[in-house]
């Protein structure tokens, strides 16, 4: 709002045509970027429920933008839209069909930060764009993505973003009776529940210290190396779960807060996944180059870093167009 308010008053806004919105949730109608007119954001805030922590903020910016921007386009950008076109046995649940039917599936998550790493891969490589890889995006919500030729094959998180790996404050995949059980036996209300598995889990739960790999690495407490063990731990185990849905692997992508920072932790999701072929060269890691694997590894290892903006931004430019041309 304050932005907001002092581009006003210099009457910069005038000249905004466009608006790009990440949006977390786009669910199973919303594939793509799309105008955000009336009917389109009540669809969308039927899914606040589904992204509790996001939604209905993101969907309270775009209020704002159009309050201040009446006459701009306002464009979603969806986080789940990378993910759409994997296999439908990627996406379903063990669960029964009607359940299914009505929305309950992986919708996977990250997936403008997934894009614009497959963009980067297929400037790097061509139309391959690395081959079978996995991206890692480590920040303080943190997931991975396999994919072939740039497109989600698998994903970590699934229905909500509080599935797959251990994150900052986020508990990651639970056993689901752990869920029952705190419902039933540890009396557990819903806001309770909420608040435990959002904001109190992770590595901060773990380590009791912080939910931030920075302060983490820098301490001595043992409950400290615990959390960073578990946190490399469940990276290397789906690492492993991603390759074989890929069937190998060429390609290894550090991105995203942690990711890109983080030498130590990259190092240590190296060597656990050095049964698949990933070698890391230290000095190339502990100096942040961009490709980081020794000369005789036979996956390719690289930091990227990402750059949701500018995949908001083609995507902004995508619909534009598309709405454009359906003018014409």
């Amino acid at each position: 709002m304050a932005v907001a308010s002092v581009l006003a008053d210099r009457d910069l806004l005038r000249r905004i045509g466009r608006v790009g919105h990440r949006i977390v949730h786009g669910g199973r109608n919303f594939t793509g970027a799309t105008l955000l007119d009336g009917p389109t954001l009540e669809a969308l805030r039927l899914l606040e429920p589904l992204a509790p922590i996001h939604q209905r903020i993101n969907l309270e910016l775009v209020a704002l933008a159009a309050e201040f921007l009446p006459r701009a386009l306002q464009v979603g950008c969806f986080d789940t839209a990378f993910h759409s076109a994997r296999p439908e046995v990627a996406k379903i649940y063990g669960l029964p069909r009607a359940m299914t039917e009505t929305g309950i599936v992986s919708y996977g998550f990250h997936g403008l930060s997934y894009s614009h790493i497959a963009s980067e891969l297929r400037d790097r490589y061509g139309a391959r764009a690395g081959g079978r890889a996995i991206v890692a995006h480590l920040g303080s919500g943190a997931s991975l993505c396999a994919m072939d030729s740039g497109r989600s094959i698998a994903t970590t998180m699934g229905f909500s973003t509080l599935d797959g790996l251990v994150m900052s404050t986020r508990c990651g995949a639970l056993d689901p009776g752990i869920i029952l059980h705190l419902l039933e036996d540890g009396k557990l209300s819903h806001d309770e529940l909420v608040t435990l598995l959002y904001e109190q889990s992770g590595l901060l739960g773990v380590s009791g210290i912080s939910g931030d790999m920075r302060t983490l690495i820098g301490s001595e407490d043992p409950a400290a190396a615990e959390a960073i063990d578990l946190f490399v731990y469940r990276i290397g185990r789906e690492i492993g779960s991603l390759a074989a849905a890929l069937g190998g692997l060429d390609t290894l992508v550090f991105t995203a807060g942690i990711g890109e920072n983080a030498p130590f932790v990259r190092e240590k999701i190296g060597a656990a996944a050095g049964w698949l072929g990933v070698g890391i060269d230290h000095e190339l890691n502990r100096r942040g180059e961009g490709v980081i694997s020794l000369a005789d590894s036979s996956v390719n290892v690289l930091v990227i870093p990402t750059d949701e903006e500018r995949a908001v931004a083609g995507d902004v430019q995508a619909a534009s167009q598309a709405a454009s041309l359906r003018a014409t």
